[in-house]
């Protein structure tokens, strides 16, 4: 989501094959004008496909959010109801929604205007130039990760023991080619021997992988798609320590952490398991999304690395 003007729109990405509903500008137009009139006004360009969501820019300054199956409706919802409240105890950016949309349009689901956030995604840039604001991601996800209240959401899918998930993150680590998979086995039971969370569920972003983040060229500038946030183990955000560094990065952003928040090893353990856990799933869709499965080689090697 960086700041400055985007080109006009180019044909779309391939479609991803779990998307369900897909969202043109005329439609984001015409929700505008039945929900939001004073917006409508606003070109909508430079469409962002992901893996839940679809973004479209709205003018300079704002974006539109729409989730794209029925299975993401809910995260979205979940981002309209805490981002509001969380958005002010963070040291970084986050798209807290400006606006709040319903069904309309023949759009089935509940959807956001959120900021434009300043900033380049970090997937995109070199590994190497992250390291200089590693602290700073430690700092937003020690901010992050304080006792969540009791009716914050549940994702079986982050934050939760690792055992919860070893029936189908272990056969898709041994069933499917993966680079160092060897590595990532030994990561992943590691992580199911080491002892589990035992601490109140804190608040978990659940996916701070570098396609998430946006930095310029010598800091954090956001944080961004909270869809997946829960309450938990902080291990599963702490996997980006792998996902988004190379070692001296990952030197900074632990050592940053382990000042703010003390975490015990048995923690780094579990948060290395998950970086495994997330490899696979980045790789599932090359064609369709490249970028992240970048990211997911390159979380490979840096856990091959050690």
């Amino acid at each position: 989501m960086s700041t400055a003007a985007g080109p006009a729109p180019g044909p779309p990405p391939p479609r991803h094959p779990k998307i369900e509903v897909d969202v043109d500008a005329a439609l984001a137009h015409d929700l505008l004008v039945e929900q939001h009139p004073d917006l409508a006004g606003l070109p909508v360009h430079g469409r962002v496909h992901g893996w839940d969501n679809l973004t479209w820019r709205l003018g300079d300054d704002l974006a539109l959010r729409f989730p794209v199956r029925v299975a993401s409706a809910p995260l979205v919802e979940h981002e309209q109801r805490w981002l509001p409240r969380l958005a002010p105890t963070l040291p970084v950016a986050v798209p807290a929604p400006a606006r709040v949309g319903r069904a309309g349009a023949g759009y089935p689901w509940p959807w956001s205007v959120v900021p434009w956030l300043p900033g380049d995604v970090v997937a995109a840039g070199p590994v190497a130039g992250r390291t200089v604001w590693a602290p700073a991601l430690a700092e937003a996800l020690a901010a992050l990760h304080v006792p969540a209240p009791p009716d914050a959401p549940h994702n079986p899918f982050r934050g939760v023991p690792l055992a919860d998930r070893d029936a189908v993150v272990g056969a898709r680590l041994a069933g499917t080619p993966l680079p160092h998979r060897e590595v990532l086995l030994r990561a992943w039971h590691d992580g199911l021997a080491a002892p589990a969370w035992d601490g109140p569920p804190v608040w978990v972003h659940g996916d701070p992988h570098p396609g998430n983040l946006l930095a310029d060229a010598r800091s954090l500038t956001a944080l961004i798609d909270f869809g997946d946030l829960c309450a938990g183990d902080p291990a599963s955000d702490l996997a980006t320590a792998w996902m988004t560094f190379d070692a001296a990065g990952r030197a900074a952003f632990v050592a940053r952490t382990r000042e703010l928040r003390g975490w015990d090893d048995a923690t780094w353990v579990r948060a290395r398991a998950w970086a495994a856990s997330y490899v696979p799933v980045l790789l599932a869709h090359p064609d369709e999304y490249p970028l992240m499965a970048a990211v997911g080689r390159a979380t490979a090697d840096h856990l091959a690395a050690g």
